[in-house]
């Protein structure tokens, strides 16, 4: 390949690594961008995760093996089997420059002391390819990951200026790399609340609108959870703020255990001292039993006083749910009953009867009954 096509291929993967929206499509275009590069027939795309001692492939691509799925779930390899892999840890890498990529081949040694290279021709035999090369993905100064790319067998085999390209291929990657996981991060802050840990209110909005078009679509069953956490206000009054948070992460933590009781809920903190849990799928009564945990938890809880919860569910009897605002207009007025009544356990939308307290107050037109907060904070649903 002449420097024009190889400048050409670098430009290639770069963009195409910088339009994925997503850690999957950005492994994808990497190995993608890398194979074609360097005319290769396959590639991986591969991470050291060191508490586990194992390199985990991310994604392969070409001609895979019928052992090889594009993005495997299991496939990973015991750092042990690779001890050269540690020399990406050595001095010389961390002080400038970054580690060759390699070539090893099918006709390389296959017996001997098990090493990375005897691993590495061992594959290539079994899966019928005659090369590959090997290139060190350094990122913030530490080994990440590796590329990988092979060539069938029958096929020129890599040389050096195939392998001082891939390592240039690998510095790309790197960089494509790190944008997407500051990407990442990015997006996990915007949904995420920073005090608990758990979903903020832009996720749950989110998440119920996408709810409730599923409900709308196939009749999923989807439950909202709403719940004030009381004495707050009196821990922040008489012991501080530091407390208050503390009492705040605690209940979190809480909210965070009985939404495991719920195949993917999402545990989430609204603001101040209201939180919610947002199921989809569970039957209405699994969500009730979940949220009576959750107030026998509450109420143990050292600072606090327990907590005011309501509960509403597509299942019960509480009329058409077209919009993410009514379900949550039901779940807060039962949480509202809840406080007024003191009750010690969830109140539940649509269990009273036909002329449930709960359902009427949650649809009272204004301004016979404002809403007391809008779950889109001022901006409406």
């Amino acid at each position: 390949m002449g420097e024009d096509n190889r400048l050409a291929a670098v430009v290639a993967l770069a963009q195409g690594m910088a339009a994925a929206h997503t850690p999957h499509e950005c492994w994808r275009a990497a190995a993608v961008g890398a194979c074609r590069a360097l005319d290769g027939s396959f590639a991986a795309l591969s991470v050291w995760e060191r508490e586990l001692g194992r390199l985990r492939v991310l994604v392969n691509v070409g001609d895979r093996a019928a052992d090889e799925a594009e993005f495997p779930e299991a496939e990973a390899y015991p750092v042990h089997q690779f001890p050269e892999i540690t020399e990406f840890l050595h001095e010389r890498w961390a002080g400038g420059g970054g580690p060759n990529a390699w070539v090893e081949t099918a006709e390389g040694p296959a017996a001997g002391r098990p090493g990375y290279s005897h691993q590495r021709v061992a594959a290539l035999r079994r899966r019928g390819r005659g090369c590959c090369l090997v290139a060190p993905i350094m990122l913030h100064g530490r080994a990440w990951g590796e590329l990988y790319v092979a060539r069938a067998a029958r096929v020129a085999v890599f040389g050096r200026a195939d392998a001082d390209f891939a390592t240039v291929l690998a510095s790309v990657v790197a960089a494509g790399i790190a944008q997407t996981e500051q990407l990442e991060e990015a997006r996990r802050l915007a949904y995420t609340d920073a005090l608990t840990g758990l979903a903020n209110r832009r996720a749950v909005d989110a998440r119920l609108d996408e709810a409730i078009e599923r409900h709308r679509a196939d009749g999923a069953v989807v439950s909202l959870v709403v719940c004030d956490l009381n004495g707050l206000k009196k821990v922040n009054d008489t012991r501080g703020h530091a407390v208050g948070d503390r009492l705040l992460e605690r209940f979190g933590s809480v909210l965070s255990l009985c939404g495991a009781m719920l195949p993917g809920a999402l545990a989430a903190r609204l603001g101040g001292d209201e939180f919610c849990l947002l199921a989809v799928g569970p039957a209405a009564d699994d969500v009730v039993e979940a949220a009576d945990e959750l107030c026998r938890r509450a109420a143990e809880l050292e600072l606090g006083e327990g907590v005011a919860c309501g509960v509403a569910s597509t299942a019960d009897p509480i009329g058409p749910v077209r919009s993410a605002r009514r379900l949550f207009r039901l779940a807060d007025a039962a949480q509202y009953r809840a406080k007024a009544l003191r009750a010690d356990r969830p109140v539940v939308a649509g269990r009273e009867g036909p002329d449930d307290p709960v359902v009427r107050l949650a649809d009272a037109p204004p301004p016979e009954r404002a809403e007391r907060r809008s779950f889109r904070g001022r901006r409406g649903l």
